[in-house]
C-alpha cells in the first residue's frame, strides 16, 4: 500500500474541447476582412472539431505511433507499402472533408482564403498529415500542363471522400499527389540531379517514359501519384509518376526506407529508388523547374500558413497555462514581465496570420481573374511569408514553451503539445528551400526534395 506524500495542485488543465476559431479573434478578422461572404456557420463547426478532445486524441496517437514500411509481403513479392495508424486515416479524412486539397480549384472567388484560414485551424490540431494535402492541393496548376492526366485525376484530386485503399485510380474516390525532387549530391541544386528518363512510347496520357534514378527526400509516398523531375535530352523535365499503372499493376517505384526524424512523426517521409518506372511528361521536355515550381510556389503558401497555424496554438496554450498556474501570490498572466512575453507572442502571432491570409487572399484573385496588382503581391508575398513566418516560428515555439516551465518540455507519450510543436517549428522552414540555401539541408525534415530551390521561388527559372 502505497503512502500519501502531498497533494497534486496548481497544475493547469488540458486545453481541450474549445472551439479554435470563435477563440481566434485575429483569424476571423482577416478572414472578414479578406472575404467577406465566407460561410461563418463552417468555420464555427470546424473550430469546435478542431479543438475537440476526441480530434487530439488521433493527432496524439498519430504521432506516437509512426508510419512502418513493408518493403515486401510475407511470401516475398514486393509490396512497397506504407501502413499507418487508424488516427492517421481519421485525420487525413477529416482534411478532405473540409476540402483542404484540391477544392477550391472547383469552387467560385473567395475559396482559396477560406481554404487557407480552414488549413491554418487544421494545422493548429496536426499539421504532418496537411504533408499530402498540400501537395495534393498545389499540384493543379502543374499537372493541367498534361490534358489527359488531368482529365483523369483532376476531379478526384478535388474529391472529398478519403479513400486509403491502396488500389488503381480508377477504382478509388478521391486521389493525393505529391512531389519528388531531392536527391543525395544535390539538394536544393536540382539541375544537379542524375536521375534520367528514356522515351518509351505515346499513349492518351502523352508521352511515356522510363525513370531510373533515386530521390534522397520523398514525402508521403503513400500518395496514388507524384510530380518528380528527371533529366532528358533537352534538360531537367517534369514527369507524372502513379504508384500503381493503369492497369492495377505496381510501378517501379521502391521505397528504400523510412526517414527518421526530429518532428512531423505522422507523416512517411522516404528514400526511393525508380528502376525504370513509368512515367508521363507533363510540360515541355527541358522545362521541367518552372513548370513544377506553379506547385512548389504554392507549397510555400502552406508553409506560411501552417508556421502561422502553430504559433497560434503555442500561443493558445501557454495563455491557457499561464492563466491557470500561480506563482509568487498571482496567477502567472498577471505577473509584470510573463505579461510583456505574451503580449510580444499575440502580436507575433496575429501578424503572421494577418501577413499569411494577405499572401491567399493574392492567391485567389490572380486564379480568379487578371489582377495585376494582385499579381505583384503574389510574387512579392510569397518569398517574404515563407521565409520570415517559417525563420520566427522556432524562437516563437521556445518562448511559448518557457512560458510553461519544463511542463512544456515534456513528451508524455504524445501529451506534450508544446514540445510536439517545437519539434515540427523548423520544418516549414526548411521545406521549399531553406532561406541560408544550405543544398542537401534544404530538403532535410518531411520535405523529400521538396525543396526547388534556395530564396524566392523564382530563382531557378529561365
Amino acid at each position: 500500500m502505497s503512502h500519501v506524500t502531498h497533494e497534486v495542485s496548481n497544475q493547469a488543465t488540458p486545453l481541450a474541447d474549445v472551439n479554435l476559431f470563435s477563440g481566434n479573434r485575429a483569424l476571423r478578422d482577416a478572414l472578414r476582412f479578406h472575404h467577406p461572404a465566407y460561410d461563418e456557420t463552417r468555420f464555427v463547426q470546424l473550430g469546435a472539431e478542431m479543438g475537440s478532445a476526441a480530434m487530439q486524441a488521433h493527432a496524439r496517437l498519430a504521432n506516437l505511433h509512426k508510419p512502418v514500411l513493408h518493403s515486401h509481403d510475407r511470401v516475398g513479392r514486393r509490396i512497397d507499402q506504407v501502413e499507418f495508424h487508424p488516427s492517421y486515416h481519421a485525420l487525413l479524412a477529416s482534411a478532405l472533408s473540409h476540402g483542404l486539397h484540391g477544392t477550391p480549384w472547383s469552387r467560385p472567388a473567395g475559396a482559396h482564403i477560406e481554404r487557407a484560414a480552414a488549413f491554418m485551424l487544421f494545422t493548429e490540431l496536426e499539421p504532418s498529415v496537411l504533408c499530402p494535402v498540400s501537395m495534393t492541393y498545389a499540384v493543379t496548376p502543374a499537372l493541367r500542363a498534361n490534358a489527359g492526366v488531368f482529365a483523369d485525376w483532376g476531379s478526384k484530386l478535388a474529391d472529398t471522400r478519403y479513400d486509403p485503399r491502396f488500389v488503381s485510380a480508377a477504382q478509388k474516390t478521391s486521389l493525393t499527389m505529391g512531389m519528388g525532387m531531392t536527391e543525395k549530391q544535390g539538394g536544393s541544386d536540382v539541375r544537379a540531379n542524375t536521375t534520367h528518363a528514356e522515351f518509351d512510347t505515346d499513349t492518351p496520357w502523352g508521352r511515356a517514359y522510363r525513370i531510373t534514378g533515386h530521390k534522397w527526400f520523398f514525402s508521403a509516398p503513400m500518395c496514388d501519384a507524384h510530380l518528380v523531375l528527371a533529366q532528358t535530352p533537352a534538360g531537367l523535365s517534369c514527369f507524372f509518376l502513379p504508384r500503381l499503372l493503369p492497369d492495377g499493376s505496381l510501378n517501379a517505384l521502391h521505397i528504400e526506407r523510412l526517414k527518421d526524424k526530429l518532428g512531423n512523426h505522422a507523416n512517411a517521409s522516404s528514400e526511393v529508388e525508380f528502376d525504370g518506372a513509368t512515367a508521363w511528361l507533363v510540360g515541355e521536355e527541358g522545362r521541367g523547374i518552372p513548370q513544377i515550381l506553379a506547385m512548389g510556389a504554392l507549397t510555400r503558401l502552406d508553409c506560411a500558413l501552417g508556421t502561422a497555424g502553430l504559433m497560434r496554438q503555442a500561443l493558445a496554450i501557454a495563455l491557457h497555462h499561464t492563466s491557470e498556474r500561480r506563482a509568487f501570490g498571482k496567477r502567472l498572466i498577471e505577473q509584470p514581465l510573463m505579461k510583456n512575453v505574451l503580449a510580444d507572442l499575440a502580436i507575433e502571432s496575429e501578424a503572421a496570420t494577418a501577413l499569411a491570409l494577405r499572401l491567399a487572399r493574392a492567391i485567389d484573385r490572380t486564379e480568379n481573374g487578371r489582377d495585376a496588382h494582385e499579381q505583384v503581391m503574389r510574387r512579392v508575398l510569397t518569398p517574404i511569408a515563407k521565409f520570415w513566418v517559417c525563420k520566427r516560428g522556432s524562437h516563437f515555439a521556445q518562448e511559448a514553451m518557457e512560458c510553461l516551465g519544463g511542463n512544456g518540455y515534456v513528451e508524455e507519450q504524445g501529451e506534450g503539445i508544446v514540445a510536439r510543436i517545437y519539434r515540427e517549428m523548423p520544418l516549414n522552414s526548411i521545406w521549399e528551400g531553406a532561406a541560408n540555401g544550405g543544398g542537401a539541408a534544404a530538403g532535410a525534415g518531411a520535405g523529400e526534395g521538396r525543396a526547388c530551390g534556395a530564396g524566392p521561388p523564382d530563382r531557378h527559372r529561365d
